[in-house]
């Protein structure tokens, strides 16, 4: 995934006069070097609270920043001007980062961010999308150069085998009875292997927040439980998944990235079975709905 942002981002640096990508000494810093677009790739060094500022200056001069760095030094701790800056303002800009919620489990905990999008989900007008492919990381960045809001693209190492259409929507996967399983972005392609022959239907979105209620509400019906897969803190949709399905009388689980800390190093995928995110943790959560 982040190698397809990086090439979509000099194919835009080269082809919009608005696309603008602000930098903080981590990812393509070379990126337009030499060429007529060399004065839009910003790095301010290890500022990231600056990075921030410098996307919102930006913005005010009627250019599209792009912000790409590690999501912990994206989101949690310039998170002040983030909300004063951008938000506030009502400025746009779009905040790339990379590292989920422990694809840098070997980096320790500084590199680890699985609260981002609650995090970004308490300030208003954001879109905030979660790509399971690198094709999703495509449309949506290239969709966003097309308008002025704010967005959060949340790259990962992980990656589903098939992309789907990024339009914000619940997309059904697989068709089945009982339980409906919706899966956020990369972790597609774990529920589809933790529910096979067992007659869950499976459900996609890449695009959490907002989330699309109305789909969701949709698709839950004739259905006993929802269970939804979140590649990030456990319970972050929580909200918006019960205004759906509110009074509908609908057993809800969220499954997701647990809120104690694993002290350890590691693989991704240690992480991911020490959270219960692998496929037999997920069935494991999955059976205690029966």
């Amino acid at each position: 995934m982040r190698a397809r942002f990086s090439t979509v981002m000099s194919d835009l640096l080269a082809t919009d006069d608005r696309a603008t990508l602000v930098l903080a000494d981590i990812g393509p810093l070379d990126l337009a070097a030499g060429t007529p677009a060399a004065d839009r790739v910003v790095n301010v060094g290890i500022r990231e609270q600056a990075m921030i500022g410098v996307a919102a200056g930006l913005a005010l001069a009627g250019l599209r920043p792009f912000v790409h760095t590690y999501a912990p030094f994206l989101v949690e701790r310039p998170f002040e001007q983030i909300k004063l800056d951008l938000s506030h303002q009502d400025l746009g800009a779009v905040l790339v980062s990379i590292g989920a919620s422990y694809d840098a489990a070997a980096a320790g905990r500084t590199h680890q961010c699985p609260g981002d999008i609650a995090l970004l989900s308490t300030l208003p007008g954001w879109r905030l999308h979660a790509p399971g492919h690198p094709d999703e990381v495509e449309a949506l960045v290239r969709d966003a150069t097309t308008t002025d809001d704010r967005q959060y693209i949340r790259l990962s190492t992980q990656a589903n085998r098939a992309a789907f259409p990024t339009d914000g929507r619940i997309h059904l996967v697989r068709e089945g009875a009982g339980t409906l399983v919706l899966a956020i972005g990369p972790l597609l392609d774990t529920a589809l292997e933790a529910t096979a022959g067992d007659g869950f239907a499976v459900a996609y979105t890449a695009t959490p927040v907002p989330l699309d209620c109305d789909g969701l509400r949709a698709l839950s019906s004739g259905f006993d439980r929802v269970a939804v897969l979140e590649p990030f803190l456990e319970g972050t949709t929580a909200a918006a998944v019960g205004a759906a399905l509110g009074g509908g009388g609908i057993l809800v689980e969220h499954i997701g990235v647990g809120v104690g800390e694993q002290r350890r190093y590691g693989t991704p995928a240690d992480h991911a079975r020490l959270h219960g995110l692998d496929a037999p943790g997920i069935r494991r959560r999955l059976d205690l709905l029966s």
